[in-house]
């Protein structure tokens, strides 16, 4: 007479606990990442003694040889009116951030002209720095 067990035992192998685990590490590396997509041009940005996080939204590059971008698409100073105008948000609750990413040799008068064509278009200025190394 042969007896068999009545609990069988399967040999199968369980992948929840290891999605677990996938995704755990997942939403740890998403979490801790940095969040902010600097500028794809090489830019030379001035140091500051702190540089607060901005949510860069639109950002306006002026290069060392004076060329003018906005979110890596090359316009002139003449066109930058129009060129901004229809990313800004119309919205009564938009967040109209325009960062400029401006190489330190450039003067201040291409700063202060770009700055004033982002404000009559009602956007909130702010320029990037880098955080001086102590």
């Amino acid at each position: 007479m042969q007896f068999q067990s009545r609990n069988k035992v399967e040999v199968g192998f369980s992948m929840s606990s290891m999605t677990d685990l996938i995704f755990l590490l997942l939403i740890f590396f998403m979490l801790t990442s940095n969040f902010i997509t600097p500028s794809g041009l090489p830019v030379s940005l001035p140091n500051s003694k702190e540089a607060p996080i901005q949510q860069q939204k639109i950002s306006v590059t002026i290069t060392a040889d004076k060329q003018y971008m906005i979110n890596d698409k090359t316009t002139t100073l003449e066109n930058l009116k129009a060129d901004l105008e229809p990313l800004l948000s119309k919205g009564p609750n938009a967040d109209n951030a325009v960062v400029l990413h401006i190489d330190k040799s450039v003067p201040v008068e291409y700063f202060v002209n770009v700055a004033s064509i982002a404000t009559s278009l009602k956007a909130k200025v702010s320029i990037a720095t880098q955080p001086n190394a102590q």
